[in-house]
């Protein structure tokens, strides 16, 4: 892969964008780029966490401004491919198997604050800037809208992406976007922390079935998501994982996940 790089170790799946001297920005082939690293990871037995992160200054900038750019030529249909991809990266992220973390070390505007939103946590530097800043230049912040609604409500989804206006770490962090703000030199460890107590803590088949049942409950109506819940609750004592824990918490034992 030309920008992303994807490496294992202590049972995580590190996915790097490495397009610094564009600062990150997503076209076509980084998206593809993307989701390969993806599918990758999502397949990878010796992982159980996936940390995305990013070289140089920025997390990343959004969509290249040039390659949009070179689309405003194109058909409908031929957007609406382009556009599919990145629905499509999004969705792969969202609905996940394993858990991803956003390690933010620097600027996630527009797409890239897009990327971040649909991990499961994010990590950020107190210097990071955030915003969905498509309506400043036209464009509009559609696909993201999806997961931020459901992230942090409409209310303060309106005021992000209505304004455009670009916030801070700790102003992400008290909207409810980022999970944690750490100092740069910190933050890589931390990170690395959190993702072992994961690891070591947390059996993998209950966070593959927790993650979906979250996922699930919000599309449905009261008593369909309460049926929903009955249904994984049922199929989780029928897991290797529950009978695992069982065993061991009754014979106190501690439980290697």
């Amino acid at each position: 892969m030309q920008y992303i790089s994807h490496t294992t170790k202590d049972r995580i799946a590190y996915i790097t964008l490495n397009r610094p001297e564009k600062r990150n920005a997503l076209n076509a082939q980084l998206v593809d780029e993307l989701k390969q690293a993806v599918k990758l990871a999502e397949n990878d037995n010796n992982a159980k966490i996936i940390i995305l992160k990013a070289e140089g200054k920025a997390f990343c900038a959004g969509a290249d401004l040039e390659y949009l750019q070179s689309l405003q030529t194109n058909s409908y249909d031929e957007n609406l491919k382009d556009s599919e991809n990145l629905m499509e990266l999004f969705r792969m992220i969202y609905i996940s198997k394993k858990i991803f973390i956003a390690q933010v070390e620097g600027h996630a505007v527009a797409g890239g604050a897009g990327l971040a939103t649909v991990c499961d946590f994010i990590f950020s530097v107190p210097e990071a800037k955030y915003g969905y800043t498509e309506v400043s230049i036209g464009f509009v912040p559609a696909i993201v809208s999806v997961f931020l609604i459901r992230k942090i409500g409409e209310a303060k989804a309106k005021d992000l992406l209505l304004t455009g206006k670009i916030i801070t770490a700790s102003q992400a962090k008290e909207m409810n976007i980022f999970n944690r703000v750490i100092n740069k030199d910190e933050i890589k460890k931390t990170v690395f922390n959190f993702a072992q107590e994961l690891i070591n803590n947390t059996s993998e088949e209950s966070l593959k079935l927790t993650k979906q049942l979250i996922n699930k409950v919000q599309d449905t109506d009261y008593n369909s998501a309460l049926k929903y819940a009955a249904k994984i609750n049922a199929e989780s004592r029928a897991t290797n994982d529950c009978k695992k824990g069982i065993a061991a918490f009754l014979n106190k034992e501690k439980i290697s996940w």
